[in-house]
């Protein structure tokens, strides 16, 4: 870990990775790599989450191409020095900032997208200059494979390296002198990362979860609201960290809205899941045992049944849950939905804010007072109203959680701000000087108290 850090560090401080060209050319490259090793790709994820050609394609690689492309259109203009105004007490100089790369960044990456949040920070990462080191999750490791020799074929190690391993591999690049982390997985392991990252004082952007509610009111359109609950849930077989961790659904419209979801969930995975050769597994038996035991919370509705010998669990929403059940503790990372019911919105936010902040909260219905309310009345790190999940994919909006959901965001430019740092500069005309600053002014004291009155 050390030769290769230093190795990174080392060729940075030459300065290669500094200008417009470089960049670029890195982004089209990593573009151009993503094309040559689609098949090795779509085969790992396949293999080690049992992803379907079409989710694979469209959440991990389509998502990484489209990234590149708005990175490479506007990072000539996100390079640029930017001038800022100058105050009366900075008569004749010139006031700007830098943006300048931080040096060598660690990216460590989860096991549920593992291509695209293994390789999504990579970009802004490359596009603001500076070198990287990967840390895949050792539970894909077919993925991982295909990740390091990806990475090798088309990037030298001083540039771009790919470590694998497992958490003793971690715990020895977290002790090395790094410029930057940025974690995606776990609220405890997120704990560790920034302990770790302390001891050196090397700043960090965790990427973490939590349990993201789904409030469905009594105006919402229900047809609508059931398609996209039920898409926004069980893509991934529910292994997404903004999926809708649990719905709390107004009584009014409850009966009708899990009518429609059992509809859509038949629609899109059929009646026997199971044996639905493109649904998702659960990563490894460990995951599946902890899902299959909130199976015991509440009443199953819908769903339900599981495989051991594929960990496999069907779709399956619970009713008849209260907040002390086992499936209510913790984020459930998998395709189980518990469901609350309510009379009035002020008993949702009273719920919901009693307990750490989500990554991220969906609402549905139609009256825009009541939208803002929600929006205003709940903290958590992004959202949808009338949808689910669809905000990830606008790079327009950064991505990032608050309190407990994470810390500090990325996707599109703030991808680029995150891993750049703003050097402020104050150019000094010579052509004269204010003498008022100085201690032997004798108006010194009279003109700051003028200018500040």
């Amino acid at each position: 870990m050390n030769a290769t850090v230093k190795l990174q560090k080392s060729w940075f401080k030459d300065g290669h990775t500094k200008s417009y060209g470089f960049r670029k050319e890195q982004l089209l490259k990593m573009k151009t790599m993503l094309t040559t090793f689609e098949k090795p790709i779509l085969n790992a994820l396949k293999f080690d989450l049992n992803k379907s050609e079409y989710e694979a394609y469209a959440s991990e690689i389509a998502f990484l191409k489209s990234e590149i492309d708005h990175h490479v259109k506007h990072l000539k203009s996100w390079m640029q020095v930017t001038k800022v105004k100058t105050p009366l007490t900075h008569a004749g100089s010139k006031n700007y900032i830098k943006k300048e790369p931080y040096g060598t960044i660690l990216v460590i990456a989860p096991w549920n997208y593992p291509v695209q949040l293994a390789l999504a920070p990579v970009v802004g990462a490359v596009a603001a200059g500076n070198t990287v080191i990967i840390k895949p999750s050792e539970l894909t490791p077919t993925v991982s494979w295909v990740l390091k020799k990806m990475i090798e074929q088309y990037f030298p190690p001083h540039f771009i390296a790919v470590v694998e391993g497992g958490r003793d591999i971690t715990q020895e690049l977290l002790d090395q002198p790094l410029d930057y982390i940025f974690f995606t997985g776990s609220v405890p392991v997120g704990k560790i990362i920034m302990e770790k990252a302390s001891k050196r004082l090397i700043p960090v952007t965790l990427e973490l979860g939590g349990k993201s509610p789904t409030i469905v009111h009594k105006d919402a359109n229900i047809d609508i609201t059931a398609r996209r609950i039920v898409w926004g849930k069980y893509t991934n077989a529910g292994q997404t960290c903004i999926a809708p961790d649990y719905l709390y659904v107004h009584h009014e419209v409850k009966a009708d809205l899990l009518r429609a979801m059992k509809k859509y969930m038949e629609q899109f995975y059929g009646k026997k899941t199971l044996k639905n050769k493109d649904f998702t597994k659960m990563i490894n038996h460990s995951h599946f045992e902890r899902v299959c035991s909130y199976l015991e919370s509440g009443a199953v509705i819908v769903g339900g049944a599981v495989d051991e010998s594929t960990h496999k669990i069907e779709p399956t929403i619970l009713d008849q849950v209260v907040w002390d059940d086992p499936v209510m503790k913790d984020e459930i990372f998998g395709p189980i939905l518990p469901v609350l019911t309510y009379s009035n919105l002020d008993e949702v936010i009273e719920k919901i804010n009693e307990r750490p902040k989500p990554l991220a909260l969906y609402y549905f219905g139609e009256n825009e007072i009541e939208q803002q309310r929600i929006l205003n009345s709940i903290s958590f790190g992004g959202g949808c109203v009338n949808d689910t999940l669809y905000h990830i994919i606008n790079p327009h909006l950064p991505f990032g959680g608050v309190g407990e959901s994470g810390m500090g965001s990325y996707h599109g430019k703030r991808s680029f701000d995150t891993f750049t740092h703003e050097k402020s500069i104050t150019k000094q005309t010579t052509r004269f000087d204010q003498i008022l600053r100085y201690p032997d002014s004798q108006l010194g004291l009279t003109v700051l108290k003028k200018l500040f009155s």
